[in-house]
């Protein structure tokens, strides 16, 4: 029985106890009282709906408890699923009040009282559990992010800009025909480790992992030497919208150390589409699949009326789609800084909590979010668009999880912008031409030192993550882990157990 299924049977159960008390009876029955075990799980659901998340978490805990003594697996795996959901709801909001505030002073030199209270009522990504509000781990972060000139006064960000911005300032373009130049071939190997001492002792562990995907700026990608072919279920897959290969491994199968490696290489192009003549861009064929697919509304790429009624306050008169989604591209830059946000809260919290609905109402939003805010107010005006993802070689060698975004113009194909790359030309002290020129760059251009995975958050994958699974869900940057007898989020776990080394060969 599905998480969902028994949620629907208890809570069902629960609200025929109460009516009862309520009616009256016809007939000398009485319901049967719900077992210790169903009686938590019960109250751990009805916790979780009043968002006492804390209290939730001990109600599922106790429910599993006494599912696994009963030897009742199927309802174990439900009360542990709801224990994963309800601490991945609070988990990125560690601070009350008072340690919110110490967290401030202690990382913002001179910051007043009245700066701190006003950032705390006012902007603050906070979650309200047990009637307690609790704060957002990098609440000091995100406030210096908000206020870039004492982030430049303090120095945070120690960034090379001159290396950075490499391709932004590059006073020759390279040779080639456009849109795609200057080829960078990258080679290296994804890595994913899961320590003997952390398998379950029994089941199947279901991979998903990820791998590069071809898309007209990243070509010619090879997958070899992956680790455990015998229990390749499905892929490796590297066409299509996302790049992943699935896994079924058994553990008992495992001699140590469970190890998954590959081998992966592609070149990435740089994209230069600056030069569009508004003009030249052609009509959308409305009935085509592709539209409909990245102009409709989506679990993490929400439009609203509010967010309909925001674009065209955005874009005013204009009809143009290159020159509106160039107007939304400012627009988010100016508005919104970038700051880090509660990717697993929001992931996990029920009701869903789309990611772009979250930074249009708070004003916080990082790669991610600020990708998929543009891309839902691009929709919302019938503009094709999408964030894209996977790392970034672009402010160091090293790969690092970055998303930006894409809009479709007929004539001319996928244009990128980079949204977060912009700001960060706030974080440090450069002359304002340069940094104007910079912006300007990543608003229909961007660089090679990209690998992608993805070509927009919340790609399928098949098999599709199981509906009742306590996974993030929203991007594969990391591995999708699932097993139904490891007593504790093993996908969590392996998202810090992942890694991938990239070198560019040529």
């Amino acid at each position: 029985m599905t998480h969902r299924a028994m949620t629907v049977l208890l809570m069902a159960s629960v609200l025929l106890l109460v009516a009862a008390t309520g009616c009256i009876a016809t007939t000398e029955e009485k319901n049967e009282p719900l077992s210790p075990a169903d009686e938590a799980y019960a109250r751990g659901l009805a916790e979780y709906e009043a968002g006492n998340y804390r209290i939730a978490e001990e109600r599922f805990t106790e429910a599993y408890t006494l599912y696994k003594a009963a030897g009742d697996t199927e309802k174990a795996l439900a009360a542990r699923n709801g224990i994963f959901r309800a601490n991945r709801t609070y988990l990125e909001f560690p601070f009350d009040r008072s340690a919110a505030e110490a967290a401030m002073r202690e990382r913002i030199p001179g910051i007043t009282d009245a700066e701190i209270a006003d950032w705390l009522d006012n902007r603050a990504q906070m979650l309200v559990s047990e009637n307690e509000t609790l704060y957002y781990f990098d609440v000091a972060g995100n406030y210096l992010y908000a206020h870039p000139g004492l982030m430049q006064e303090l120095k945070v960000r120690d960034l090379d800009f001159d290396y950075v911005g490499r391709f932004a300032w590059a006073e020759d373009r390279p040779n080639g025909t456009g849109p795609y130049v200057n080829p960078v071939r990258y080679a290296g190997v994804e890595r994913l480790e899961i320590p003997h001492e952390a398998l379950p002792s029994t089941g199947i562990l279901k991979i998903w992992l990820p791998l590069p995907v071809e898309t007209d700026s990243q070509r010619d990608v090879t997958v070899t030497n992956l680790s455990y072919p015998e229990y390749i279920v499905k892929g490796p897959f590297t066409t299509g919208d996302i790049g992943y290969v699935y896994y079924e491994i058994p553990v008992d199968a495992v001699n140590g150390d469970l190890v998954i490696t590959a081998d992966i290489a592609f070149t990435s192009y740089e994209q230069i589409f600056e030069d569009i003549d508004p003009a030249l861009v052609g009509e959308y064929n409305t009935s085509d699949p592709e539209y409909l697919l990245y102009t409709r509304s989506e679990r993490n790429i929400e439009i609203t009326d509010a967010i309909r009624e925001k674009a065209m306050e955005i874009v005013g008169n204009e009809t143009n789609p290159h020159l509106q989604a160039q107007m939304i591209y400012y627009y988010i830059i100016k508005t919104y800084p970038y700051s880090h946000v509660p990717h697993i809260s929001l992931d996990a919290r029920e009701p869903k909590a789309a990611e772009s609905t979250h930074m249009f109402e708070t004003g916080h939003g990082d790669c991610g979010t600020q990708s998929m805010l543009f891309a839902a107010l691009c929709r919302s005006l019938g503009i094709p668009a999408r964030a894209t993802g996977g790392y970034q070689m672009i402010l160091a060698e090293t790969p690092s999880p970055h998303f930006w975004a894409e809009y479709y113009l007929p004539g001319y194909g996928w244009v990128p912008n980079d949204l977060t790359l912009a700001d960060a030309a706030d974080w440090v002290v450069m002359p304002e031409e340069k940094r104007t020129a910079f912006k300007d760059y990543y608003a229909a251009n961007l660089d090679p030192a990209r690998l992608v995975i993805q070509k927009n958050v919340d790609a399928p994958m098949d098999p599709a993550l199981p509906d009742d699974a306590v996974t993030f869900r929203i991007v594969r940057q990391v591995p999708a882990v699932v097993s139904d007898t490891a007593d504790y989020d093993i996908d969590l776990f392996c998202a810090d157990n992942f890694r991938i080394s990239l070198e560019a060969v040529d």
